[in-house]
């Protein structure tokens, strides 16, 4: 039986982000080729919630997406079966049909579903809900495609 769960060693060693900009800490589940299901646990001490905003600390939206962006590449390099390369990157291309729901708030379990939904001459399309505590907090159709660094 083949592990379908990452840890955030398994994460490090897939994606090239690091702190303070790595915003997916497990990976319940995945199939390749198909979808990926893992979290991001928010605290108090995330470094913009000081200005994000001091009377009432929410999760930025575009930290939202980008963590399902995040979530997005680690489905595709374990798709075509590796890691981040020094020499090459996912990079977005197009993000469509961004909603935010609700707001994201620290102490929340922000859980990030993708799924793959096609991958076509280069460019990945994939859709992307973010929840806490099942209700949806945003959504949004993320396109990729990869490219060497120095583009």
């Amino acid at each position: 039986m083949t592990d379908t769960t990452m840890n955030i060693n398994d994460i490090l060693r897939t994606l090239p982000h690091r702190y303070p900009f790595l915003l997916v800490d497990r990976v319940l589940d995945y199939k390749v080729g198909e979808y990926l299901r893992g979290y991001k646990n928010v605290t108090f001490n995330e470094p913009f919630f000081t200005g994000h905003f001091p009377q009432r600390p929410i999760m930025p939206g575009v930290l939202i997406i980008e963590a399902l962006a995040q979530a997005t590449g680690l489905l595709a390099f374990r798709t075509v079966d590796r890691a981040a390369e020094s020499d090459s990157l996912f990079f977005l291309v197009g993000i469509d049909k961004a909603r935010f729901k609700r707001p994201v708030e620290p102490g929340d379990q922000l859980m990030l579903d993708v799924k793959l939904v096609n991958s076509k001459r280069g460019i990945w399309v994939f859709e992307g809900e973010a929840t806490v505590d099942g209700k949806l907090a945003a959504s949004a159709q993320i396109m990729c495609t990869e490219r060497g660094v120095d583009i």
